[in-house]
């Protein structure tokens, strides 16, 4: 056996000693350290020279530095802020967050629906119906085939040509659509939704540690306890509880008509909307072709396999050929992730005010150039390293392991 010595009388290896290091060039140790120490070196004397000359530089011209600015009157107007915000005394600093909250509202959510439609017209392209995998091939290549900025432009035309809200289409006198955007009900949020929003998220921690020791007692025992029932008393009856306790609090705020607009409720504003519709129609197209191929990539005969165990193909799709298909799904989805939040950017097209938007506004305003483009920099690579590290994370847990 190689790189170990076998003890003649119990015959188990051991492990051979570790070489140490030594201060010589023939040593492939010392030679890697000092190849990594000079690398470092070299590439931190070029960070330094850079930002000491750019700072020279501005220095010589008088143009101001530095991120003082946040803390200044930004006046802004915002069309849509998550928090609250007023442009006569909010900072440029609460501006700029208002901006990556929109990035997040519209990436988060395009990510989620992209993910499930994708998914589904991956599934049709492989279905034995003629006529819906005509479709979904159709639907694949069209969308793939149109640059995302056109579709964003067609998709906002579009809704600025509805009607305005005194000729809006409604549903049940609830929903309004109209130029304007989408008017819906909104839930007046009181103490009690809180607490049970708040049952709801241990209720989920307590499924997940319950699936946990059923998963372990089927290994032990080949029983594995039913997990769904207990699942839904937890997820469902825990909130239930708090929130019939707490007053059973239910009432809820209906867009009207007044005047030329609505009043009340909730709003997702044209370009929100368009923003949304774009990159999550779009983004599917390229999740389908990755779904249909993992699902290719799953041997024929599991399929054979299941159907002699009297499966149906809705059973060996979920059961079966979609977990082992995960495998090879996965690594490509991260990289349609990182592109729905990187392609997200181009709201400042149709005036979606996002974190790019917001910073070009301030950086005109300020004349801080160099901060404002750092700051769009940052706060995307963090968004794409932490979808990276959650997908690889996951990856990870869901590869096969060899025993």
């Amino acid at each position: 056996m190689s790189g170990a010595t076998i003890d003649p009388r119990l015959m188990v290896p051991r492990a051979a000693p570790k070489k140490k290091m030594t201060l010589s060039w023939s040593d492939p140790k010392f030679r890697a350290l000092v190849w990594q120490v000079l690398i470092v070196g070299l590439v931190a004397a070029i960070v330094w020279y850079l930002s000491a000359n750019t700072s020279r530089n501005l220095a010589a011209r008088r143009i101001a530095t530095g991120f003082a600015f946040l803390s200044r009157n930004a006046g802004i107007p915002i069309g849509e802020s998550p928090i609250p915000y007023d442009p006569a005394v909010s900072t440029y600093g609460s501006a700029l967050v208002i901006g990556i909250l929109n990035t997040l509202k519209v990436a988060v959510v395009a990510i989620v629906l992209s993910t499930l439609l994708g998914t589904a017209i991956g599934i049709a392209r492989l279905s034995g119906n003629w006529l819906i995998a005509r479709i979904a091939i159709a639907y694949v290549e069209f969308l793939r085939g149109l640059p995302l900025l056109l579709q964003l432009l067609f998709w906002y035309t579009l809704l600025q040509t509805l009607p305005g809200p005194k000729q809006s289409f409604t549903l049940g006198g609830a929903i309004f659509l109209s130029n304007r955007g989408f008017r819906l009900p909104l839930l007046n949020w009181e103490s009690a939704h809180s607490w049970a929003l708040l049952g709801f998220v241990v209720a989920a921690v307590a499924t997940y540690l319950y699936s946990r020791r059923a998963a372990r007692l089927q290994a032990a025992t080949g029983v594995r306890p039913k997990v769904l029932p207990v699942a839904i008393a937890l997820l469902v009856g825990i909130p239930a509880v708090i929130w019939v306790v707490l007053g059973a609090p239910n009432s809820w705020d209906f867009p009207t008509l007044r005047g030329f607009n609505f009043q009340g409720g909730g709003t997702l504003s044209p370009e929100y909307a368009a923003l949304l519709i774009g990159l999550s129609t779009y983004t599917a197209a390229y999740v389908a072709e990755i779904v249909r191929s993992g699902i290719q990539s799953v041997p024929a005969g599991q399929w054979e396999a299941a159907a002699a165990l009297g499966l149906s193909r809705g059973q060996t799709l979920r059961r079966i050929v979609l977990p082992q298909a995960l495998r090879v799904i996965i690594p490509p989805m991260t990289s349609q992730y990182l592109n729905v939040t990187k392609n997200s950017s181009l709201a400042v097209a149709i005036g979606y005010q996002d974190v790019v938007s917001i910073a070009n506004t301030t950086l005109n305003q300020t004349g801080q150039a160099i901060e404002g483009i750092a700051y769009i920099m940052v706060v995307y690579l963090a968004i794409s390293l932490s979808i990276s590290l959650f997908m690889n994370w996951y990856n990870a847990r869901i590869a096969l392991v060899e025993r």
